[in-house]
């Protein structure tokens, strides 16, 4: 998976979850940033109980979005990110809020989210899997639906580029039966 000139536009993007968002349409913020930046700050808030993670999130969603569309993409980002913490195996390595770039289960819920946009089923279902390391993966795919039509609605369109091979990700000890 090489994304490394996305991870490098991301990493000025990283800076803005905790600064002014500029709207204008000649900056528009990439889409695969708010997905991955969202993810990581929700996650962050489940791990550490710090709800102010979410709220620099909400910030980047209403402040981009509007208050009521950045409201529904919140709630959808919310609902999946709660269903991938729930359904994994092990915790959801995400990198604190204000670093560059993307680690790999960020980069695989970019994927997945790109995945359901590009109606790519059978990555979007692989990158689930990398993701939650477990087969459980039907309500995950149910939110990460929602996630990416509300994006969608909203013309936030994650790159078919960000979508990978998820089976390299995967760990063979997970693949066995427990």
């Amino acid at each position: 998976m090489n994304h490394s000139n996305n991870r490098r536009r991301a990493c000025g993007f990283a800076t803005s979850l905790t600064g002014t968002v500029h709207t204008n349409s000649s900056a528009r913020y990439p889409s695969e940033a708010l997905v991955g930046l969202g993810f990581r700050g929700w996650i962050s808030g489940y791990q550490s109980g710090d709800v102010s993670c979410w709220e620099e999130v909400w910030r980047l969603y209403s402040g981009l979005l509007g208050p009521k569309r950045g409201e529904a993409a919140v709630s959808a980002l919310a609902s999946w990110s709660k269903s991938v913490a729930d359904a994994a195996r092990n915790p959801i390595s995400v990198h604190p809020l204000s670093t560059c770039g993307f680690c790999r289960d960020e980069c695989l819920a970019i994927s997945m989210i790109a995945a359901c946009q590009h109606n790519t089923c059978p990555a979007m279902r692989a990158c689930a899997f990398a993701l939650i390391e477990n087969s459980m993966v039907d309500e995950v795919l149910h939110h990460a639906g929602t996630y990416a039509l509300t994006l969608r609605s909203v013309e936030h369109i994650v790159s078919p580029s960000w979508i990978v091979n998820a089976n390299t990700f995967v760990d063979p000890v997970a693949t066995r039966p427990m």
